[in-house]
């Protein structure tokens, strides 16, 4: 919701430079629309055009590659778990107490990362409750030879690899690409739509174009923060990897 809002304020900034400056470049004292000024505006412009490519060629990257290191998590982390669901169910009957609450546990994983959530569970203090529960279960177990006793070791660590991951995508989940740099950007943009203003026709062709023009930069800056925040908007991770492994789990 953040990021759509965002993408609003941003088209609403570009579309109003280009039209201000085109409704009030009529206004200016003649000697500021002289063809020598309006180099010297062109050549501002131009500046920023490149500086602005940098950044987005920065900023699409940035995102990339968050997307791409928390989908990679997933995916370990839906393995992580179905090792641990294996590790119990070898140890023998005794750990059922301990593999339904991490079934409960996927099962609440699996419901959060549907598109009608805004967050992953990850960070919910509720299924953290259930992933300590497995850990009190496992803790309680009195293994009665060496055997179980290494799978039992195994198992125990397993679930610390599952916490430790939980807490990586929780982290990761919150997006890398600074709040200023976004504002930076914005402003370079609208000094450059306000330059397309400048001794432009004024006439609808022109005005459309501006608009249009706003509207379509203003969705690939949305577009670009939404990956860079994979748990909502338009463009998520897949939950596939994790509703495998709750299928796996509950077989």
């Amino acid at each position: 919701m953040r990021e759509a809002l965002l993408g609003v304020a941003i088209f609403v900034c570009l579309a109003g430079a280009s039209l201000t400056s085109l409704l009030i470049h009529g206004r200016f004292p003649p000697h500021h629309r002289q063809d020598d000024t309006s180099a010297i505006v062109r050549l501002a412009a131009n500046l920023f055009v490149v500086m602005t490519s940098l950044v987005l060629g920065l900023m699409i990257n940035s995102a990339k590659n968050t997307f791409e290191a928390i989908d990679h998590n997933l995916h370990a982390y839906a393995t992580d778990l179905i090792l641990l669901d294996r590790s119990l169910r070898q140890y023998g009957p005794e750990t059922q107490a301990a593999r339904q609450p991490l079934i409960a546990y996927v099962q609440r994983v699996v419901d959060a990362t549907s598109p009608s959530q805004q967050s992953p569970i990850v960070a919910n203090r509720l299924s953290e409750l259930l992933l300590d529960n497995v850990g009190d279960q496992l803790s309680v177990l009195t293994p009665p030879d060496d055997r179980h006793a290494d799978m039992l070791r195994d198992a125990r660590q397993q679930l610390q690899k599952v916490i430790e991951l939980r807490w990586v995508l929780a982290e990761q989940s919150e997006g890398a690409i600074p709040g200023a740099l976004i504002a930076l950007l914005v402003a370079w943009l609208m000094l450059i739509f306000a330059s397309f203003g400048f001794r432009a026709p004024c006439n609808a062709t022109v005005v459309a174009t501006f608009v249009v023009s706003a509207a379509l930069v203003a969705a690939a800056l949305y577009l670009i923060m939404d990956m860079d925040i994979p748990f909502s908007g338009p463009i998520q991770i897949s939950p596939a990897p994790l509703e495998r492994a709750l299928a796996e789990l509950k077989q």
